[in-house]
């Protein structure tokens, strides 16, 4: 009754309005989307060359073929967008909160209408299944416009002993490359609704659903340099991050590079919202339901080929069922399909780059020398061409290995057992990561006992990678500050 009682509660919260058609229908191989052989910078509402001069190379991850030419923004550039940002920034907070409302509704609406075509842009940019895209980043891209909307009426509701929050100001807003879209709408969507202005950098790999989304911001006659696009590489973010006509900057993104934010920041008035990187681990009990147990696991760790940064990439077991969810993870391993992404039967599709790829060898074959079991499934022959990595299970991993210690960020699991509920909690607790952990079992107080003992910004129980713009997400310890998603994410961008 509790796993059908959070199941309802999901599904109440995650569906859109009655009124919602959400294109559903499969996207064939044959359809491409149009993609232009240059892509210009955003700014101040149109589409304008950097005056850097240069370009980068788009690849896909799935054949190494150049899809396009992206422009790199220089230093210039970010000066150029934060004058355009900071130029509307008095008028979008002026206006009234239901024509913010009535313009965040038309974005939502024009991503749905427009489903397939940034569903197929995405898995040929990203690598991941087009399944995932179309059923997954494509919606809660636009439910994320749809919930903030909502909000720019009512932001008084969100302060806590009422009133009306002013917005931050300009907003820098720099989103990893896993999920380009949903980022941008995770970043963009609540910034905007409370009347803050945005110049947004998507990862140098990933830029086309971003740039995708600028025309569709154009479409719906968004004022001139409310959001503002720059793509680029690490020395654009690193523009970004020294600006001092910022208010606000938010991250996602590795650990490391968070850390490199934080001290660029450090000493100015500026605001900073952090989600970085994690180390998941996923609780498994012995009175647990073992079988959906062990879907979970599989959605928690090979969704997006593990390539998220709350996937749960360790697996404590109660050891008096170890052997038995083993076998039952292999079986599960051996039934997925990797391959092509644009097939929507391909369960896990290409690494991202060609870098990440060998980082993710890397740390299989380091499991390997320090003692590790490396099972894979057999998925046949890889491609010739693109970044591939098989489904793996680590099994025989000791706490002090690298592999359980720091983010792999692809599709590779660490299996480690415990006998007691301590042994669990004191191993799941055991790491500089705190973004999220998962727990297992039939017994509800059980259940709440040791979500409540977890250092984990979520926790979610007999399920995992369960979301919903209504309900805040971020991280502690390394994993992270500040939360994106429901009223805590709009705190964010509210000067209170």
């Amino acid at each position: 009754m509790l796993n059908f009682l959070r199941y309802a509660v999901t599904v109440a919260l995650s569906n859109p309005p009655s009124s919602t058609v959400w294109d559903y229908s499969p996207a064939p191989e044959s359809f491409r989307p149009e993609i232009a052989e240059q892509h210009e910078l955003f700014i101040g509402g149109k589409f304008v060359k950097p005056k850097s001069g240069k370009y980068m190379k788009v690849i896909n991850p799935a054949n190494e073929q150049v899809i396009t030419r992206v422009a790199e923004a220089g230093k210039a550039d970010v000066a150029a967008a934060v004058e355009a940002a900071t130029k509307a920034q008095r008028g979008w907070s002026r206006m009234k909160p239901r024509d913010r409302a009535k313009l965040l509704f038309r974005v939502a609406r024009r991503l749905q209408e427009r489903a397939r075509e940034f569903a197929v842009l995405e898995t040929m940019n990203n690598g991941k299944p087009i399944r995932e895209s179309r059923d997954g980043d494509v919606p809660e891209s636009a439910k994320h416009f749809f919930h903030h909307a909502g909000w720019c009426d009512k932001l008084q509701y969100a302060i806590p002993g009422g009133g009306v929050g002013k917005p931050v100001g300009v907003c820098g807003q720099i989103i990893p490359w896993n999920f380009p879209l949903m980022m941008a709408a995770w970043k963009l969507a609540p910034a905007l609704a409370c009347g803050n202005t945005c110049v947004l950098k998507p990862a140098e790999t990933t830029p086309l659903t971003a740039l995708r989304l600028a025309e569709i911001f154009r479409e719906v006659e968004m004022p001139a340099g409310v959001v503002n696009i720059l793509t680029g590489g690490p020395e654009t973010g690193k523009y970004i991050t020294a600006h001092t006509g910022f208010n606000k900057i938010a991250f996602t993104g590795s650990t490391e590079v968070g850390k490199a934010i934080i001290k660029a920041c450090a000493g100015r008035p500026v605001r900073l919202t952090m989600e970085l990187g994690g180390k998941g681990a996923q609780i498994i009990f012995a009175d647990a339901a073992i079988d959906q147990a062990i879907e979970s696991a599989v959605q928690g760790i090979f969704y997006n080929a593990g390539q998220v940064c709350c996937a749960g990439s360790r697996l404590l077991v109660e050891e008096s069922i170890a052997d038995q969810v083993r076998e039952k993870l292999l079986q599960r391993m051996a039934n997925l399909r990797v391959g092509d992404p644009l097939d929507k039967n391909t369960d896990i599709g290409a690494i991202n780059s060609a870098s990440q790829c060998e980082r993710i060898n890397h740390y299989v074959e380091l499991a390997r020398t320090e003692g590790a079991q490396v099972l894979q499934s057999c998925c046949g022959d890889m491609p010739a061409k693109g970044f591939w990595c098989k489904p793996t299970l680590l099994a025989g991993v000791q706490p002090s290995h690298t592999v359980a210690r720091e983010e792999i960020f692809g599709p590779v699991v660490a299996l480690m057992t415990f006998r007691t509920v301590d042994e669990a909690i004191m191993r799941a607790n055991d790491s500089i990561y705190g973004l999220s952990a998962g727990v297992w079992t039939e017994k509800s107080a059980k259940m709440f006992e040791v979500a409540r003992r977890l250092r984990a910004g979520v926790v979610w129980c007999n399920g995992f990678n369960l979301f919903d713009a209504a309900s805040p997400f971020g991280g502690v310890k390394e994993s992270g500050f500040g939360r994106e998603g429901g009223r805590h994410g709009l705190l964010e961008y509210l000067a209170h």
